[in-house]
């Protein structure tokens, strides 16, 4: 529990409680270099539009839209003792393919207020969340948009087909107090299922589900304490999956002065829901499992004797000291059985090595799958290594996919070769950062031959820093 001093200020956060943690931030000193500001991670500085792109190998014919990735990418001055890799500004990378051949590769970033004023633009219009309005982690299309997106409440962002910014966005009015990151689209019935939080609400978050039509259609609110930090969930046919770990809200880390005032709590229980999908908040059924954290599940789906199982990339414990990013990489990657009747999570070890990222035939969510696929991890440093694992799930054996010195892929993701292809018939897509040139390609691997030359590799002359999330928008 809290102290009662720590619980009158959380009651009221006020402006005079956020003046202070202003105050101090701007007066903490770097004692070492920030890791998620140099290297690999440099910002890049400038927006370009390249349409001479090198391509090694043959695009596959079938393959036409736009791969694109969010991820944070600093315009505004940062104080680097305390600049947190997870709130810079987001900037879009996006390639176009068409027939064959790669049009151009272009980055933009999204136009928040304080983007806008720098480039000296007119702001974007559109609704915003008072407390932010940075969309840096994730891109997905849905109901005919483009969005980029965010949690913890701020809004979406609609960006055009040539990544430039249209409007910020609430849904026409219809979204609550905070979206997500990760919303999952049902592909039974064309909504996205997410659980929302929002920063400083330390006892409520939301199951939000946003229609086929782009609405939002349902806002259930979930009681909870300490104001758990929730970046994504998972959804199967009867049950939306909430992720209560122990990450949670903390006043000190505000106040002292940190930009990402989140932090591990070892007295917070951790703890796994499954909320009927139409079912009330207080329906919820929560199931104990050991202390840990999870940033990114893969797929889940249920059994026939009623438990869910999900896979997932597990760490023992996050953000314990580290004030810049995820200051450890010991994830595994795990399957979950959550079971109802016990109430109880067991964890079940897939893979020890470092990994994060993981993707899948998403085609496939919420029901049966065999193959996922994620990024290695450095042992030291989150984003440093060159490997692609393929994990068969029927089997329980992995591929590996390495890049080569000093080339470091960011997340893949699986396109389908065809509407009707099986699960492993298509190609997995995503940027490679070559440290050794300074520039990056765009790669496309064949996902049943995944150990093979890549198929494709397109030049990119420029600089793309590991971002988070991105999607491979199909031509229409």
């Amino acid at each position: 529990m809290p102290s009662p001093v720590e619980a009158a200020i959380r009651g009221v956060v006020t402006k005079g409680v956020l003046a202070l943690g202003e105050f101090n931030r701007d007066r903490r000193k770097a004692k070492a270099p920030n890791p998620y500001m140099g290297g690999v991670h440099t910002p890049v500085t400038q927006e370009v539009t390249d349409e001479a792109l090198n391509v090694t190998g043959t695009i596959p014919a079938g393959l036409n839209g736009l791969y694109v990735r969010n991820g944070p990418n600093p315009l505004q001055k940062v104080n680097p003792a305390t600049h947190h890799w997870f709130l810079g500004d987001a900037m879009l990378h996006g390639v176009r393919i068409e027939g064959g051949k790669a049009l151009w590769y272009r980055n933009r970033w999204v136009r928040s207020n304080a983007v806008s004023d720098i480039l000296g633009e007119a702001r974007a219009p559109g609704p915003r969340n008072p407390r932010t309005d940075t969309a840096n982690t994730n891109i997905v299309s849905h109901a005919g948009k483009l969005l980029a997106i965010v949690e913890a409440g701020g809004h979406p962002v609609e960006v055009s087909g040539t990544l430039d910014t249209i409007a910020h966005s609430d849904f026409g009015g219809t979204l609550g107090e905070s979206f997500s990151a990760h919303p999952h689209l049902d592909p039974e019935t064309g909504e996205m299922h997410t659980i929302c939080y929002a920063g400083g609400n330390l006892t409520t978050i939301w199951h939000t589900v946003l229609g086929p039509d782009g609405t939002i259609t349902r806002n259930e609110p979930i009681e909870v304490q300490n104001g758990p930090m929730i970046h994504d969930c998972q959804v199967t046919p009867n049950y939306v999956i909430v992720l209560d770990l122990p990450v949670t809200f903390s006043m000190a880390a505000l106040i002292g002065g940190e930009s990402f005032p989140f932090r591990w709590n070892p007295k917070h229980a951790a703890r796994i829901g499954l909320l009927p999908r139409n079912g009330k908040g207080s329906d919820i059924i929560w199931c104990a499992v050991d202390p840990c954290f999870i940033f990114h599940p893969a797929n889940a789906y249920e059994t026939e004797d009623g438990k869910v199982i999900m896979d997932a990339c597990v760490y023992e414990n996050m953000f314990v000291s580290g004030i810049n990013g995820p200051e450890t990489s010991a994830s595994k990657f795990e399957s979950l059985t959550i079971d109802p009747a016990t109430r109880r999570v067991t964890r079940d070890m897939v893979d020890a090595d470092p990994q994060e990222f993981p993707r899948y035939d998403e085609r496939l969510t919420g029901q049966p799958y065999r193959y996922a696929y994620a990024i290695a991890l450095g042992e030291t440093d989150f984003i440093s290594q060159t490997r692609l694992f393929k994990h068969d799930l029927g089997t329980r054996t992995r591929e590996v996919h390495d890049f080569g010195p000093g080339r470091i892929p960011g997340e893949f993701v699986f396109v389908p070769a065809h509407e009707r292809a099986g699960e492993d018939e298509g190609w997995l897509v995503g940027f490679v950062s070559d440290t050794n040139t300074g520039g990056s390609e765009l790669v496309i691997l064949d996902a049943a031959n995944f150990t093979a030359d890549p198929v494709a590799r397109i030049h990119i002359p420029h600089r793309i820093p590991p971002g988070f999330h991105g999607n491979f928008i199909p031509s229409i």
